[in-house]
């Protein structure tokens, strides 16, 4: 069986290390928060200016004054630090910002990401992203290996406009973790009861071995 999101977000989580700031996307990245291990502290940013995001709110005890950069009312810790846009844009562009993992819509074999846009389809920008490849030190992926249509995400060559070049160091799907190495994509690790060769079927890019 392929990895539910909870399943992929707490694979993720693995990925952390103590002492780490760590950015993470909209979408199913957001629940990496849920998994953090025990004994790793790590300080979650976001680019709309927040340095120590807490949990999620329970229901009621939202303040909407409180949000990620995804517009979800997170909560603050006693260790949350405020500030604006610009100084939160300095921490990710000075290499500040250890590990982003982000969600996508396509990657390439060679590491090329494309996560901000679908042609023809109103979109309000590419937020932080391009900024964020750009400046953290490792970029994790974590997408649906396939679309709703049955089409590969994971490509010889993305199809749709690149949020950055060569940027994405790891991939984890609903099917499997994936290295981005010379000559293609290799495979790490595989999802309980998903075969080599349910993701050869399911995969366009290169698997190196």
């Amino acid at each position: 069986m392929a990895w539910d999101r909870n399943q992929m977000a707490a694979r993720a989580a693995q990925e952390l290390q103590d002492g780490w700031y760590v950015n993470l996307g909209i979408g199913i990245p957001t629940l990496v928060s849920n998994y953090i291990p025990e004994g790793i502290e790590v300080t979650l940013q976001s680019e709309n200016g927040m340095l120590g995001m807490g949990p999620f709110p329970y229901e009621g005890a939202e303040d909407a004054d409180l949000i990620n950069a995804g517009k979800q009312t997170i909560t603050e810790l006693p260790q949350t630090s405020f500030f604006d846009s610009a100084q939160s844009f300095a921490m990710i562009r000075g290499g500040k910002i250890a590990m982003a993992i982000l969600g996508a819509m396509e990657v390439a074999e060679n590491g090329d990401l494309a996560n901000w846009m679908i042609p023809k389809k109103l979109v309000k920008g590419m937020g932080g992203a391009m900024d964020l490849v750009a400046g953290v030190g490792r970029v994790v992926v974590i997408m649906d290996h396939t679309s709703k249509h049955g089409d590969s995400k994971l490509l010889k060559e993305c199809t749709l406009p690149l949020t950055g070049q060569k940027v994405v160091d790891r991939i984890i799907t609903n099917l499997g973790v994936f290295d981005v190495v010379e000559g293609g994509l290799k495979l790490v690790e595989m999802a309980d009861g998903v075969s080599r060769a349910d993701i050869d079927a399911a995969t366009e890019a290169t698997l190196v071995n």
